[in-house]
């Protein structure tokens, strides 16, 4: 005796489902661009005063790592750079007075350090150790709020 198998047939949708409950309906979407919308309105302007912020603890941190890196430099070759050899002793080997006898293969940085806005870092020897400072937003010596020096001795 031989049997047939009759093929079960699946429904193309699931079951108790119409065919309208297969999407989203245009009301729900709406309902999710209203809370969108809400949610930019009361982040986006706290989200826009956070880049001066940001750019001042980048500027910090920048520096503390230009302050470990001429630790370093001092630690290979006894001295700090001279205020001619400038930050640039650190991405390129030195020449002139003091020497770098010890300079590191490779150097200390990958390149040229700049701030967050862009300006070069203001570097001297002062013959007892160094000062490094960055003229903040503004690039010009002085100013107040993000615009301030940031001075290396005040982080």
């Amino acid at each position: 005796m031989k049997q047939t198998i009759t093929p079960v047939r699946r429904p193309s949708r699931p079951t108790g489902l119409s065919a309208r409950q297969n999407g989203f309906t245009l009301i729900e979407i709406l309902v999710v661009v209203v809370i969108l919308g809400i949610l930019g309105a009361v982040v986006g302007p706290q989200m826009l005063e956070r880049p001066d912020q940001a750019r001042l603890q980048a500027a910090k941190t920048q520096m503390q790592g230009l302050g470990n890196a001429l630790d370093l430099y001092r630690l290979d070759n006894f001295s700090y750079p001279s205020t001619d050899q400038g930050l640039t002793a650190l991405v390129t080997r030195p020449s002139g007075f003091p020497e770098a006898k010890n300079w590191a293969p490779g150097g200390y940085l990958k390149k040229g350090p700049k701030d967050p806005w862009d300006n070069e870092f203001i570097y001297a020897n002062n013959g007892q150790g160094f000062e490094l400072l960055s003229y903040g937003s503004d690039g010009a010596q002085g100013g107040e709020g993000f615009a301030a020096d940031i001075n290396f001795d005040d982080i």
